[in-house]
């Protein structure tokens, strides 16, 4: 090699080796997406949960009690955090979409994972741990062509990777609806509900104030219990297998949910509880932990889970694009702390609702574009086949025995609501007629909030979708899981779109 070129080899090693995005002094990084939950582990204050892995973590690490996903659904929810943009500003905000049109991100909007893998990480998602399932192989993610998302989903190979970004996304709690055969079997059970130990008893549980009191009310709020509380033992796996490796103390562990609860009132809703999702993040040994991060500690910043993106790829060394919407909420390029975590639902399957959320601190404010509709009125196949509790509300309905407090969910929604989450947290008492002054000035500035975001982020729910393209969904659903016998719903013919439409759900080994 002659000095000149031997000068510049020299040059282009310091260069890189300068640059922490080049640096392979990095931690692994590993999410644990505990899927369709709340903040229902024990060291959160659930009762009737068995969940010792996740309260270790807490112990270990931080426990984030006010994290918001930007939807009560998993495709927009993953696809904002997946890119760092809202789903509303991206088209990506209706459930499912873009799996057979040939949509592609918007200029400059890339997956997170690409940023990584360009940042030196092997990225990576995965189902099995040697023979124990730990995921699901869950995706969901509302555009399917930009290449590959993840470089491996096989374990033996990530472990390797120096650093790597590893997701496992937890089958529970979920129910076991990905054969596409839901529409068979009378009474859909919860994934791996075979296996679920039963540490809650029907008899012994209280379900939460937004359920009718029904033995079914009982039977459910139990298996979702002990669903959670497998999915504490996937995690234990996930943990033990780190420890053995001798990668735990080289990883940071970021354990959060994509979306809240799956229930008849919380998934596809923006109540808290289809909205609030549990976030833990334990630090690694063998690095330095960011100012202000102590284990044990509990933060209750305001935070969206938009925000994992921005602050991700901080802890890799990657600064935040220009024009990305996510912040950082740990580390030393830490933004200022939000006031408020917007959210906003929009179709859901063939169903056109559009919501928007603000969420404070203390007080929760919600926009109904749509108020023709109540939850009498609103059908989802999806629903009304997995969750029997949905039904068992219709018929205590129509006898007249529902509770007092459940009617106004068939007879009144309102255009707004104002909820005091400190006061009020299953959000069954609207304040929107208060004339109480600290009411009436949350609801001016949360107005005003919404106004102001709406407008600023390019919110695209105002446009309509064309009538065949909602007719296409409402036959893949009533392919994939039937309709309700008094339902007057027959397909004009069979749909073939089943297929295509959830490509892209579920990664491929």
């Amino acid at each position: 090699m002659t000095s000149p070129m031997r000068y510049l080899f020299f040059c282009f090693l310091l260069l890189f080796s300068a640059n922490p995005i080049f640096s392979k002094d990095k931690p692994n990084i590993l999410w644990l997406i505990t899927d369709n939950c709340n903040l229902d582990f024990g060291c959160f204050g659930r009762q009737g949960v068995h969940t010792p892995n996740l309260d270790k973590l807490a112990t270990e690490g931080v426990r984030y009690t006010r994290v918001f996903a930007t939807a009560p659904v998993c495709a927009p929810s993953r696809s904002a955090f997946m890119t760092g943009m809202y789903q509303t500003s991206v088209n990506l905000h209706h459930f499912p979409d873009h799996r057979d049109d040939g949509f592609r991100l918007p200029e400059g909007v890339r997956p997170l994972t690409h940023r990584l893998k360009d940042a030196g990480y092997l990225t990576g998602s995965i189902k099995k741990m040697g023979d124990q399932v730990v995921g699901s192989g869950k995706l969901d993610l509302n555009f399917v062509n930009e290449g590959k998302i993840f470089e491996s989903t096989n374990w033996d190979e990530i472990k390797k990777g120096k650093p790597f970004f590893l997701q496992v996304n937890t089958p529970e709690a979920e129910y076991d609806i990905y054969d596409f055969r839901t529409n068979r079997p009378e009474r859909i059970k919860w994934w791996g509900e075979e296996e679920h130990v039963q540490y809650a008893k029907p008899d012994s549980v209280v379900p939460p104030a937004y359920f009718p009191k029904h033995k079914t009310s009982n039977e459910e709020w139990a298996r979702y219990l002990n669903s959670v509380s497998n999915m504490d033992r996937r995690v234990g796996i996930v943990l033990a297998e780190l420890k053995k490796e001798k990668l735990l103390d080289d990883t940071i562990i970021i354990v959060f949910g994509d979306n809240g609860r799956v229930d008849h009132r919380s998934i596809h809703w923006v109540y808290d509880t289809g909205l609030h999702v549990p976030m833990i993040i334990k630090w690694p040994k063998n690095y330095p932990a960011p100012e202000g991060f102590k284990p044990g500690t509990v933060n209750e910043e305001v935070i969206s889970l938009l925000d994992l993106t921005a602050t991700t790829l901080s802890l890799a060394g990657v600064p935040r694009p220009l024009g990305m919407q996510s912040r950082v909420f740990l580390g030393k390029d830490r933004d200022p702390q939000r006031r408020y975590a917007f959210s906003a639902r929009d179709r859901v399957d063939d169903v056109q609702f559009r919501l928007r959320s603000v969420r404070g601190k203390r007080y929760h404010y919600i926009r109904n574009f749509q108020p023709e509709i109540n939850f009498g009125t609103y059908v989802n196949f999806y629903k009304e086949k997995c969750f029997p509790v949905q039904q068992v509300m219709r018929d205590l309905y129509k006898k007249g025995k529902l509770d007092p407090h459940l009617r106004p969910l068939f007879t009144e929604f309102r255009r707004e609501y104002l909820y005091d989450t400190e006061a009020d947290p299953n959000e069954l008492n609207n304040l929107i007629d208060s004339t109480r002054p600290e009411h009436l000035q949350a609801l001016t500035e949360m107005r005003a909030a919404l106004d102001t975001w709406i407008t600023e982020t390019g919110d695209m729910g105002w446009k309509k979708e064309p009538p065949e393209k909602i007719e296409k969904f409402r036959a893949v659903m009533y392919d994939w899981f039937g309709a309700p016998d008094w339902y007057p719903y027959k397909p004009k013919h069979s749909s073939s779109a089943l297929e295509k439409i959830n490509q892209g759900r579920i990664i491929k080994d």
